[in-house]
């Protein structure tokens, strides 16, 4: 199979790019194609003619979205679309990296595929209406919902809560919001699995088990082996510009329909702690 990944100098995509193995895998970053131009798009995949189009492209500063909304929605929703009217134009598969702010956060049992979209954020709403134009554009799609992304080689809530432990001897986190922390290897590995069994319709892929940010900030506390105290504060108390779901755990129902499984996060987290600590003795 010939793959070819957009947005692959992003956490997700570096992931993607290091672990796929046994096909032809074409990596494209935002300096080799900007989602938004259509025509560059087209271009790019014109060219390369894969099988397989994986779009880990996003703008991901969820409170940068709120203030610019224009461009959250040129790049999180049109820019989709052109990669989707691309791969149809050469008959390719596409799979598209969604989100779970596309829910509200109301929920108390975790939501299905099929649960109604209701985003409070301009990052959730620009997902959503990309989930549905893209469903309209080409109904083969596969979107692949996930949450809470971490991973080495960017920006994450560990590699965050890591430093700062680092110098100071306590830490305030959020404890009123839930979901479930996805490790970009094991995310990659699934997102593989999805193109080879040629996936289509919305799937959940996150690692199993979920937490609070809290929770999540305590066990990446202990695992770093550090003693910095990690206290339970509310959303309220720690504002931010955009809103964000008190609870988002994702069913990994859909996903096991494909044979899929994923470690639970506490598994991942080790496994993230040690290729940070290998990443930094090699440097």
């Amino acid at each position: 199979m010939k793959a070819m990944i957009i947005g692959a100098t992003g956490l997700l995509g570096k992931a993607l790019m290091r672990k796929w193995s046994g096909d032809e895998v074409i990596g494209l970053g935002s300096k080799d194609v900007d989602i938004r131009d259509a025509g560059k798009v087209q271009e790019a995949v014109n060219k390369a003619r894969p099988e397989c189009i994986v779009l880990a492209a996003a703008y991901t500063d969820v409170d940068g979205c709120e203030s610019h909304s224009g461009l959250a929605f040129a790049v999180n929703r049109d820019g989709p679309v052109h990669v989707a009217e691309a791969a149809k134009k050469i008959g390719a598969r596409l799979l598209f990296l969604s989100s779970d702010y596309v829910f509200d956060g109301k929920n108390t049992s975790p939501y299905e595929t099929g649960d109604t979209r209701n985003p409070q954020s301009v990052y959730g709403r620009s997902k959503a209406e990309a989930e549905v134009r893209l469903l309209e554009v080409l109904p083969e799609v596969c979107i692949a919902r996930t949450s809470w992304l971490f991973g080495t080689g960017g920006k994450c809530f560990p590699d965050t809560i890591l430093k700062l432990a680092a110098s100071r001897p306590a830490l305030d986190v959020v404890n009123d919001q839930r979901g479930c922390p996805t490790y970009s290897v094991d995310l990659s590995r699934a997102i593989t699995g999805l193109c080879r069994n040629q996936a289509s319709g919305i799937v959940h892929v996150t690692n199993a088990g979920n937490c609070s940010w809290f929770e999540f900030a305590r066990e990446i506390v202990k695992g770093a082996g550090l003693v910095t105290e990690v206290r339970p504060v509310s959303s309220q108390q720690m504002a931010r510009p955009a809103p964000r779901p008190a609870y988002s755990v994702l069913s990994s129902k859909s996903l096991q329909r494909y044979g899929i499984a994923m470690p639970t996060w506490q598994d991942a987290l080790q496994r993230y702690l040690q290729e940070r600590k290998d990443g930094a003795l090699t440097v």
